[in-house]
C-alpha cells in the first residue's frame, strides 16, 4: 500500500490535470473538494464531502477521472468514490463503493419503500420555512421596494387570476433579502391561499432530488411533482450545474410557464450574467419581470437595525444599545442587512461577555475590522486599478492583458480581491472589468489572496495599505 502522504502529494498533480482539461469552472464545481485517501493494489480511493457529488462524479466523470489519474499514478484496476464524513469516511456497502472505471455505475433497482417515502415528502408542497422570514419582518426601502411589491402581488394572487409577469426573476448580492422574500411568499400562500400549491427549492436541492430519481429509476414521479403545483420558487439559481440538470429544469420551467402557473427565480446576478446557464434558458428568464435589490440606503439601514434590535430585546431584555450607537452602525456598515445584523450581534455579545457599557468608542473598537469606508459605494474598480498599478509599477494595459508573468498576475489577483471586498460588483462584472475574464477566474483570485493573507504577514500588510490608499482616493 502506498502511504497516505505520498498519495496526497501525487494527487495534487492529478488535480492540476483535471483543472487544465476541464477548466476552472467545472473543476471548482465538482472536483475542488475531492481528496485522495489511499492507493492499494491498483485500486484508488478518493473522497468527496456529499453524496450528491459522489453520484454526479460517478455518473458523469468517472472514466475521465480514471484516465487522468492513471496518467499520474500509473495503471489502475478500479476507483472508489466515497463520501467523507466528520471524523472519517462514511461506511458504505461494498457493492456500492466498488465502481469499476471501465463500466458505468450500476443503478440500484427501485426500492418501493424509498420511492414511496420520496413521493410522500414531495406531496408536502410547503417545506420547513423560517417563521421569522415573512413580509411583516421584511424592511422595505427604496432599494427593494419593487421586488417587495412584485412578490406581494404573486403571493396575494387569487387562484385562476391573470398572471401579470411570469417568470419573476429577483437578483441581488448575498444578504440583501432574496431568500427572505421567497420564504415570505411561500408562507403567505400557505396561510392565506391554502388552495394554491407552492413548492420552494434551492437549485442544489433540485439537483439532489433529480439524482435520487435517476438512482431509483423513477424520473416520471420527479417530473410529475412539478405538474401538480401552482407556484414554483427556486433559490440560488446560479448554482444549477450540468447540461442534463439544466435541461430537466428547463422542461419543468417551460411546462409551468406555458400553462400559466407562476415561477419565481432568485439568483445573485441578472439572467444575462448567468454564464453557466444555457443561452435559451437565460433568454426565457429575461422574458419575464427582472428585478434587482440594491444595497440599502441610510434610512433603510436605520430601520433594519431598529427592527433587529427590537427582536433582540424580545430574546434578552438586558441588552442595551443606545440610539447613537445604532446610528453609528447604520452609517459605518454600508453593506447588506445580514452585515448590519452581524455588527449588532457583535456589539451585543461584547457588552454581555465583558459586562461593559456600550459607547461610541466601544462600538468603533468592536467593528474596527468591518467596512472602514463610510461611503463604500464611491469606490470604483477604476480607482482600484489605478492604485494597484501605481503601487506595483504595472501599467493598466498589463493588468487587463492576458500576460501570465508573476509580476503581473499577483497585482491582478490582488486587484480582483480588492474589487470583490470594496465594491458591490458581481464576480462576472469584476471579470469583465479586468480584461473580460470569467467569473471563476475572479473567484480563484479572491480565494487565493484570502488564503495567502492568513499566513503571509507581508502580503497582509500590503493589502491593508492598498485598502487605505483606495479609500483615500
Amino acid at each position: 500500500m502506498t502511504s497516505v502522504t505520498d498519495v496526497k502529494a501525487r494527487w495534487d498533480r492529478v488535480a492540476q490535470r483535471l483543472r487544465a482539461e476541464l477548466g476552472e469552472d467545472l473543476y471548482t464545481s465538482w472536483f475542488a473538494r475531492m481528496e485522495a485517501e489511499d492507493l492499494d493494489a491498483g485500486r484508488l480511493t478518493v473522497s468527496v464531502p456529499t453524496r450528491f457529488l459522489k453520484s454526479w462524479i460517478e455518473s458523469h466523470y468517472l472514466s475521465k477521472l480514471h484516465k487522468i489519474s492513471e496518467a499520474e499514478l500509473g495503471p489502475l484496476d478500479s476507483m472508489h468514490v466515497r463520501v467523507r464524513m466528520r471524523g472519517g469516511i462514511a461506511p458504505r456497502p461494498q457493492a456500492e463503493n466498488a465502481t469499476d472505471a471501465s463500466e458505468p455505475p450500476a443503478t440500484a433497482a427501485p426500492q418501493p419503500s424509498v420511492i414511496a417515502a420520496a413521493q410522500a415528502a414531495a406531496a408536502d408542497r410547503t417545506p420547513q420555512l423560517d417563521p421569522g422570514q415573512t413580509f411583516d419582518t421584511f424592511v422595505v426601502g427604496s432599494s427593494n421596494q419593487l421586488a417587495h411589491a412584485a412578490m406581494c402581488r404573486v403571493a396575494d394572487a387569487a387562484p385562476g387570476a391573470a398572471i401579470s409577469f411570469n417568470p419573476l426573476f429577483i437578483h441581488a448580492g448575498s444578504g440583501l433579502g432574496k431568500t427572505h422574500l421567497l420564504s415570505a411568499v411561500a408562507q403567505r400562500i400557505r396561510d392565506k391561499r391554502p388552495d394554491r400549491r407552492v413548492m420552494l427549492l434551492t437549485a442544489e436541492r433540485f439537483m439532489i432530488n433529480f439524482v435520487m430519481a435517476l438512482r431509483q429509476r423513477d424520473t416520471l414521479a420527479f417530473k410529475d411533482q412539478f405538474q401538480a403545483i401552482d407556484v414554483l420558487l427556486i433559490d440560488d439559481f446560479q448554482f444549477l450545474q450540468g447540461k442534463t440538470m439544466q435541461q430537466e429544469f428547463c422542461n419543468a420551467f417551460n411546462s409551468l410557464v406555458d400553462s400559466r402557473r407562476q415561477v419565481i427565480v432568485a439568483a445573485d446576478v441578472p439572467p444575462a450574467q448567468l454564464d453557466s446557464i444555457d443561452l435559451r434558458m437565460r433568454s426565457r428568464l429575461m422574458g419575464g419581470l427582472v428585478v434587482d435589490i440594491e444595497l440599502p440606503d441610510l434610512d433603510t439601514r436605520r430601520r433594519i437595525l431598529r427592527s433587529r434590535y427590537e427582536t433582540m430585546l424580545k430574546r434578552d431584555a438586558s441588552v442595551v444599545i443606545p440610539d447613537e450607537v445604532l446610528e453609528f452602525v447604520a452609517s459605518r456598515i454600508t453593506g447588506s442587512g445580514r452585515e448590519l445584523e452581524g455588527a449588532l450581534n457583535r456589539i451585543a455579545a461584547y457588552q454581555q461577555f465583558n459586562q461593559a457599557t456600550v459607547t461610541l468608542d466601544l462600538a468603533s473598537l468592536v467593528l474596527r475590522d468591518m467596512q472602514a469606508n463610510p461611503d463604500g459605494s464611491r469606490v470604483k474598480i477604476d480607482d482600484i486599478l489605478k492604485v494597484v498599478g501605481r503601487h506595483f509599477n504595472v501599467g493598466r494595459t498589463d493588468l487587463l492583458s492576458p500576460r501570465r508573468a508573476r509580476s503581473v498576475v499577483v497585482p491582478r489577483q490582488i486587484g480582483m480581491y480588492l474589487a470583490k471586498k470594496m465594491t458591490a460588483r458581481s464576480l462576472p462584472e469584476i471579470g469583465r472589468r479586468f480584461g473580460g475574464r470569467d467569473h471563476s477566474t475572479v473567484l480563484h483570485a479572491v480565494r487565493k489572496i484570502e488564503d495567502q493573507i492568513k499566513t503571509d504577514d507581508r502580503l497582509a500588510r500590503e493589502v491593508a495599505l492598498l485598502i487605505r490608499l483606495v479609500e483615500q482616493g
